[in-house]
């Protein structure tokens, strides 16, 4: 009974834990219906985060749930330009070729304007933060913005993406085990291996539009 009663108890962790591993293994073969499934990771670890007085990392997630609905679009968008291009070029090596990642050029800008919103959002939130008794205000605030960014690099498909993530996961996976989430320590361990495998698979089979 002890068993099944520690399961209820971290009933969410746990379904983060599985639906968050199918999440980010289908987000490195780039298929559409990760973006569906990081809703669903996302509701569970919304009441995950905020019940630990992880504040913004909860708030996070809500954004995730939001902007996998553009990214979707954005992604099937990209995709449908990548089928057009290789019709067009109509060679024997494209046709037997792995599945192709559609990538997009990180601009200069976009890093210069990332970096801006990552030092003052972050000192914004941890503002915030300490405000809302957040029990790990900086580093909470710090994976929040760096993930939101994250975020929005991947709806874009720029292959650096892979980079913040790692950064972002490594610093969840020590919040969590600070806060004693053991699910979700697993589960951002395995985050983080993934995210360094997916920019080298990205790397290596990616297309640019």
């Amino acid at each position: 009974m002890e068993i099944w009663n520690y399961i209820a108890d971290n009933l969410w962790e746990i379904f983060s834990l599985v639906t968050g591993i199918a999440y980010v293994l289908l987000e490195v073969r780039q298929k559409n219906v990760m973006w569906i499934l990081g809703m669903l990771t996302s509701a569970a670890t919304v009441y995950v985060f905020f019940s630990q007085g992880l504040y913004a990392s909860s708030v996070l997630n809500v954004y995730y749930f939001a902007i996998a609905f553009w990214g979707l679009y954005q992604w099937r968008k990209d995709a449908a330009k990548v089928a057009f291009q290789k019709n067009q070029e109509d060679t024997e090596q494209d046709k037997a070729g792995p599945a192709t990642v559609h990538l997009t050029r990180l601009p200069v800008k976009t890093v210069w304007w990332s970096l801006a919103v990552l030092v003052i959002g972050t000192v914004l939130l941890v503002l915030l933060m300490d405000l809302l008794e957040d029990s790990m205000s900086v580093m909470d605030a710090s994976v929040a913005v760096l993930s939101a960014i994250a975020t929005w690099w991947l709806g874009r498909s720029y292959l650096q993406q892979w980079l913040l993530w790692i950064a972002a996961d490594v610093l969840t996976m020590v919040m969590c085990l600070s806060q004693g989430l053991y699910f979700m320590t697993v589960l951002y361990a395995v985050y983080t291996a993934v995210a360094v495998y997916g920019y080298f698979y990205w790397k290596r089979h990616g297309k640019y539009l």
